[in-house]
């Protein structure tokens, strides 16, 4: 066999090096076709990812797996919101894909159920941290109501979920207008950690007062 043809067959065989093969050129002509800003073909804002959601026929305002996969590529670390060219090139390497017809492929695995719980908790402290706005460090709460249920979905019961939100809907408290992530990750902690509210102790609780103010609404809800 000379140059990967068969002399008996005279026909190419198809290795799985071949198949596994990734093609950086076919990865970054994505990124420049469907991601890159008109004025900047270096970085992607949301809209260049609403494109992508488009050609993987998901949508981005309510499927979760587009973060999975924001994720996993790696993205966002110099600016929120953002992709950098050299990240996608990165993250399609990591992830071995070149062509949407991958990145289809990969969605089955993207549901935040397959991720073990250190990973999710990675994976949850991005989820704020890429929603970030400019050089904001807080999310407005309206935006955390609504990115709270789609991430935690079927990993802290639904009701507790809710709960949280309808809170921070009705509280007339200014400080959480906008939601640190120091508040944001101690949610998932508290909801993981504490089971039986009756247990709770705000007195000597060391857990954001936020916390301690959504387990006042909890108890007062209860009693209603």
């Amino acid at each position: 066999m000379i140059g990967g043809w068969s002399r008996s067959k005279g026909r190419k065989k198809t290795t799985n090096a071949s198949i596994n093969r990734w093609d950086e050129e076919a990865a970054l002509k994505i990124f420049d076709d469907t991601l890159a800003e008109p004025d900047d073909d270096t970085i992607a804002t949301m809209e260049g990812i609403s494109q992508l959601c488009n050609l993987l026929e998901i949508d981005p305002m309510e499927d979760i797996r587009i973060l999975v996969l924001l994720w996993k590529l790696g993205v966002g670390k110099e600016k929120p919101q953002q992709v950098t060219k050299n990240e996608w090139k990165e993250g399609c390497e990591k992830l071995c894909v070149d062509s949407i017809e991958k990145l289809k492929q990969l969605l089955p695995t993207l549901d935040t159920g397959f991720l073990e719980a250190t990973e999710f908790r990675d994976f949850y402290k991005f989820s704020f941290k890429f929603n970030c706005e400019g050089t904001y460090k807080t999310i407005d709460k309206e935006i955390i109501t609504e990115l709270n249920p789609m991430v935690l979905k079927d990993r802290i019961p639904h009701d507790r979920i809710m709960k949280f939100k309808e809170f921070l809907t009705k509280t007339d408290d200014t400080s959480y207008e906008r939601i640190t992530l120091d508040q944001w990750m101690s949610f998932l902690d508290f909801s993981l950690e504490c089971q039986n509210f009756d247990e709770y102790d705000e007195e000597n609780s060391a857990w954001p007062t936020l916390i301690d103010d959504y387990v006042d609404f909890l108890k007062d809800s209860m009693q209603m």
